[in-house]
């Protein structure tokens, strides 16, 4: 009689475990997951979401490379080609060239300018950071802002060699095509963009 009762217990209790293991099983399997048809789809090469703005914001990881970008296609061409040159040649030793502003509306521009000044408190102060929309060599395509500690010094040693040169000693990012610095290298560089005359208009 005993035997029975402790093989009958064997039996409940076995049966108890089999049934709590399903029911976990089950729920775990019910339960909520992202699938990846649920997961946004990755952006195709070359495009960034985001990043398609007409007034010449960029999103992260835009690249010299990035036609469908604004910011970037509307670049001088001239200027566009030399940083490709060098970006394939930078990429040689590793380095990326990301872009962290490029061509900009007027509009974008002076918004820019407005909000430098409501951080810098004067548009003397701003200017020192920020050019207006009608001095600005964004606005005009000419001028591409570099992000990335590696590629602004990959370009301080090697952008003169493209005629990429450092404008500003206060933005080491900021860089304009000067065709005869491929020669010569580059000229002396302003200490701020309001040391420089196109900005005085």
């Amino acid at each position: 009689m005993r035997r029975l009762f402790v093989v009958g217990l064997v039996i409940i209790i076995a049966a108890i475990t089999a049934a709590g293991y399903s029911a976990l099983a089950s729920s775990s399997s019910a339960s909520p997951s992202v699938s990846s048809s649920d997961a946004p789809p990755a952006a195709p090469p070359g495009e960034h979401r985001g990043a398609l703005d007409e007034s010449g914001r960029v999103a992260d990881g835009v690249t010299v490379f990035d036609d469908g970008v604004p910011a970037v296609a509307n670049l001088d061409p001239a200027l566009l080609e030399a940083l490709r040159q060098a970006a394939t040649d930078a990429a040689d030793d590793g380095v990326a060239f990301v872009v962290n502003g490029g061509w900009r509306s007027p509009e974008y521009q002076d918004q820019l300018f407005q909000e430098a000044i409501a951080e810098y408190g004067s548009p003397e102060e701003a200017g020192r950071w920020v050019a207006t929309a009608a001095t600005s060599s964004h606005v005009s395509g000419a001028a591409v802002d570099i992000g990335e500690l590696d590629a602004t010094a990959w370009l301080s040693e090697h952008g003169a060699e493209y005629g990429l040169c450092q404008i500003y000693d206060n933005e080491p990012w900021h860089y304009e095509l000067r065709p005869e610095a491929i020669g010569r290298g580059c000229p002396a560089t302003y200490g701020d963009p309001s040391e420089d005359p196109r900005m005085q208009q």
